[in-house]
């Protein structure tokens, strides 16, 4: 091994991994004129322009525009009955992915960074050992090393669970036919996305969770409106359930068998997807021999300036135990970048905003009304229904609500929309919040009629004049 590495590549920067904090570090880095070198065993750009955030909502944009075909006569359409060919649905999917891989390698070319496609684990500080997919191997090593390996989907130890070739989200959107019976195994944002698209689809569908409702961490008020919406579009819940094992094969004839305050209970479908939980790849790549330690939870311990435990060496993303977003990778991305150029950007206390993209789509950021009440934080608490905000009537799509809790000092404390467009609402409010601006800027400001971004008006003018 030692004289593996004497002969090895020297780089300035070496990144493991493509995903959002990785690639844009090497583009920046690279087109700085550093020497860079990024390896990568198989998603150029990492999992969201190929197996997770943008495929999935292309095929829940397709999902939609299904829902809509059912809707034609309320449009005054007259058109034979819809259906849907998943073929179609996953080429238009198959189709927006090249697309994307086209524009990360131009632009891995364009910033001089030596994209290495292989199999990357560590020999020692700073020093990785590549299996090249082409063959043969390559010993590489840098002054600072960035892991950014993501996560991947949980497969439990469930009996029967994993001999049932069940999918993750990486197959689901893979699938050329509709499945008959789909069951979701969680209620999260992966299976609540999926779980509402395959509905709109025309499968029938069953949610399994073994919490006693969907996403435990929102507001009562607002689990119960999601989940009304998502059951009138025929997704079916079995919650308080915990499977305690599963027979046969998903894609031809499945059985999960679960438990539940009434009694036990057996499912059948042909199909399972497994959506209960990311396990960060952090096992295999020899991180002991760098002398980069894990947490508790598999993830690579770093400090708040994304450092880990050994020197010159960083970690990013959901590897390293950030929030899984990809908008919180980018940031890490940013927090790495000015350490390297000598500022100081921290991980403590940074907005994380979100959005689950069922349709209508839930966003928020701050903190939530249940939380406010648990520590007794004071707030005012002002509610509109999507209703009133008049774009909504346009579209024919008026389920939902926004809420915001403001505080003594009349600066917003949380955020919470359900409803069209939700996630184009959490910018300008959360602009107001990081500069400490009181409601009263969104509420006086002038807004372009009949925007959805009026309703933000609508809602703090609910307040009252101060």
């Amino acid at each position: 091994m030692a004289s593996s590495i004497m002969d090895s590549e020297h780089f300035e920067v070496l990144i493991l991994g493509s995903g959002e904090a990785g690639k844009y570090l090497s583009w920046t880095l690279g087109s700085e004129g550093k020497r860079v070198a990024l390896v990568e065993r198989r998603y150029i750009g990492g999992s969201c322009p190929n197996i997770a955030c943008l495929p999935s909502k292309n095929i829940i944009h397709s999902a939609k525009v299904a829902w809509y075909a059912r809707r034609l006569n309320e449009f005054g359409m007259k058109l034979p009955e819809p259906g849907v060919d998943m073929g179609v649905v996953r080429e238009r999917k198959r189709a927006m992915v090249r697309a994307l891989i086209d524009v990360h390698n131009k632009r891995f070319a364009s910033n001089h960074v030596e994209f290495i496609c292989g199999e990357g684990v560590f020999v020692g500080p700073r020093a990785i050992s590549v299996a090249l997919q082409q063959g043969g191997s390559r010993v590489l090593t840098a002054d600072t090393v960035i892991v950014s390996t993501g996560s991947r989907a949980t497969v439990s130890d469930t009996p029967g669970l994993r001999a049932s070739e069940p999918m993750t989200h990486v197959e689901e959107l893979e699938l050329d036919t509709l499945p008959e019976h789909l069951i979701v195994l969680g209620a999260g944002y992966i299976g609540l996305e999926f779980a509402q698209a395959m509905a709109r689809f025309g499968s029938k569908v069953t949610v399994i969770d073994r919490n006693s409702r969907c996403l435990a961490h929102e507001d009562e008020d607002v689990i119960t409106e999601l989940t009304r919406m998502l059951s009138a579009d025929g997704v079916a819940f079995k919650f308080d359930s915990a499977v305690e094992s599963v027979s046969g094969r998903s894609g031809s004839a499945v059985e999960v068998r679960i438990s539940n305050p009434d009694g036990k209970e057996s499912l059948k479908a042909t199909h399972l997807l497994v959506a209960t939980g990311r396990t960060p790849n952090t096992e295999g790549i020899g991180l002991e021999r760098a002398g980069i330690d894990l947490t508790d939870t598999g993830h690579i311990k770093v400090d708040a300036s994304l450092k880990t435990t050994a020197e010159g060496v960083f970690a990013v993303g959901d590897c390293a135990g950030s929030p899984n977003f990809t908008h919180i990778a980018y940031d890490d991305y940013r927090i790495v970048y000015d350490e390297l150029k000598g500022g100081r950007r921290v991980t403590t206390g940074r907005q994380v905003p979100y959005v689950l993209f069922t349709d209508p789509e839930l966003a928020h950021i701050g903190l939530h009304e249940d939380d406010a009440k648990r520590r007794k934080i004071s707030y005012r608490l002002t509610k509109l229904p999507m209703a009133a905000v008049l774009r909504t009537r346009t579209l024919g799509e008026t389920e939902g609500f926004l809420k915001a809790l403001i505080g003594d000092d009349d600066r917003i404390l949380g955020f919470t929309a359900l409803g069209a467009g939700a996630g184009e609402l959490l910018a300008p409010v959360q602009l107001a919040m990081s500069a400490g601006l009181p409601y009263t800027a969104l509420r006086d400001l002038i807004v372009t009629h009949p925007t959805l971004t009026e309703g933000l008006v609508y809602l703090f003018s609910s307040l009252g004049q101060k």
